[in-house]
């Protein structure tokens, strides 16, 4: 290894120690997350199990209903949504706990039942099991392929800009 490359390699080490390696590592971290997002949203269509955008809009960086945490030094990613009622339409339910039948406040226009808390209308469901229909689980099966062949590749990437013409 000849001097001048052992040089430019320490030059590259005390950069990335100095913070831009967490820098670009955050960077690609906040994209994978928007990726991720993009997935969900995009499975949440495709299972066609949504009646509102309020559901759809969560998952997005910024939206009202939305999870989205960052910790910079220790690059963690925590995202999903705080729409209660996200995980019935991922997991399925039962329509009715306990009782019966219950009320569901809401109108319909032509054959589609449109939920309104505020409602005076709406209609009785008897208790029945509603199925999910995995859009959560279906995303997240898809991108952990996708973030294991990203991630080797900035890696890869990293480590050439860090190493430079070692040799």
């Amino acid at each position: 290894m000849s001097i001048k490359s052992l040089e430019k390699w320490n030059r590259s080490l005390l950069k990335a120690s100095s913070g831009e390696f967490t820098r670009q590592a955050s960077g690609w971290l906040e994209q994978s997350g928007e990726d991720f997002l993009d997935l969900v949203r995009e499975e949440l269509i495709h299972s066609g199990g949504i009646d509102t955008e309020n559901l759809l809009s969560s998952f997005r960086k910024g939206a009202r209903d939305h999870v989205w945490i960052i910790e910079n030094g220790g690059l963690t990613l925590e995202i999903g949504t705080n729409v209660e009622y996200a995980s019935f339409i991922n997991d399925g339910h039962w329509t009715v706990s306990e009782e019966n039948v219950r009320w569901v406040p809401g109108y319909f226009q032509g054959s589609r039942f449109i939920y309104d808390p505020s409602a005076s209308t709406g209609m009785a469901l008897k208790k029945q099991w509603i199925s999910g229909n995995g859009f959560w689980d279906k995303a997240l099966l898809l991108y952990e392929t996708i973030f294991a062949r990203s991630l080797d590749k900035r890696f890869s990437k990293w480590l050439n800009t860090l190493g430079g013409d070692i040799g």
